[in-house]
């Protein structure tokens, strides 16, 4: 902000005729920091929104096996079902009840409610998407299920 100076003339009485008026001065004596805050605010969310881009993990090729070794099945296993006509029925298989997907977790709750292992292996058709098998799984974890095993077939051998 401009200072206004004296110019050393009152302006009340004694000699010349004229008044003067305050004079102004422009001297750089104050830094507006404003400018400067914004452009660093700018470089800053720049910076932000650039730094995740500017990592890289490293290149690894990850080994890979032609067939797992089963583990052993627990004792008495559960074993859900998602047949491929899940996506027009929205009916599953537990065991060997077929069962709608809105009771699913009731169902489940009472079947794993007195087990200590709160597991349920989770089979499906190829044919199923992938969306189905998440739907399905979000219901046996509304039902009390601590861990879902996906069950697949060993790999042939394709040479």
């Amino acid at each position: 902000m401009p200072k206004v100076m004296s110019n050393g003339a009152s302006g009340h009485g004694g000699g010349g005729g004229r008044r003067r008026r305050p004079r102004v001065s422009s001297a750089l004596s104050e830094i507006n920091v404003v400018p400067l805050v914004d452009v660093m605010l700018v470089l800053l969310i720049i910076f932000m929104v650039a730094a995740p881009m500017m990592q890289q993990g490293l290149n690894v090729n990850l080994p890979q096996q032609r067939r797992a070794r089963a583990l052993p099945p627990p004792t008495d296993p559960i074993y859900v079902t998602v047949p491929a006509t899940f996506r027009t029925d929205r009916r599953v298989q537990i065991g060997d009840d077929l069962i709608r997907i809105d009771v699913l977790a009731e169902r489940i709750r009472q079947r794993v409610q007195q087990r200590d292992d709160k597991q349920v292996f989770l089979r499906s058709d190829g044919s199923v998407t992938m969306q189905h098998i998440m739907d399905v799984m979000d219901r046996l974890k509304d039902g009390g299920v601590e861990k879902v095993g996906l069950v697949s077939r060993p790999a042939t051998d394709r040479r």
